[in-house]
């Protein structure tokens, strides 16, 4: 049924119950695991303030690999070999681009379980992803 799966990442207790349902369905059908986490480059240049210091980025950025890594290590413990990529931009839209690029046939990506009020106005991830993908999505909560 899926092939290519592929599960947005961030470390937070959302997207970890969203890689083991990734997991177990990679499991399930032999299908090809990819890990996305992207690093929101709009916090960056939105900021305002001053410049980010460089260190702060870095930091950023090897905490989105070492999610990565951690969430590959879990799917090689049950037997999924997992591809792991950071991603840098919008978090939707850089998942979008990612599944159109490399064929995935499957998104699952955690819920942040934000009432209806706060989706209006701050708008998710999970809930973008779900009204643009061309391919199926499931949102884990």
């Amino acid at each position: 049924m899926f092939s290519h799966i592929l599960v947005a990442y961030d470390g937070s207790e959302n997207s970890k119950r969203a890689l083991n349902v990734a997991i177990e369905l990679a499991s399930k059908y032999s299908a090809k695991l990819d890990v996305v986490e992207v690093v929101d480059s709009t916090i960056f240049a939105g900021a305002g303030i001053a410049p980010v210091p460089a260190e702060v980025i870095e930091s950023v950025y090897n905490k989105a690999k070492s999610d990565v890594e951690e969430a590959k290590k879990q799917a090689a413990s049950k037997g999924v070999n997992a591809e792991g990529v950071v991603l840098e931009g919008e978090p939707a839209g850089a998942i979008l681009d990612y599944v159109a690029k490399n064929k995935v046939d499957l998104i699952v990506t955690g819920s942040r379980g934000l009432s209806t009020f706060k989706r209006i106005l701050l708008g998710s991830v999970s809930t973008r992803i779900v009204e643009e993908a061309k391919i199926p999505v499931l949102v884990v909560k």
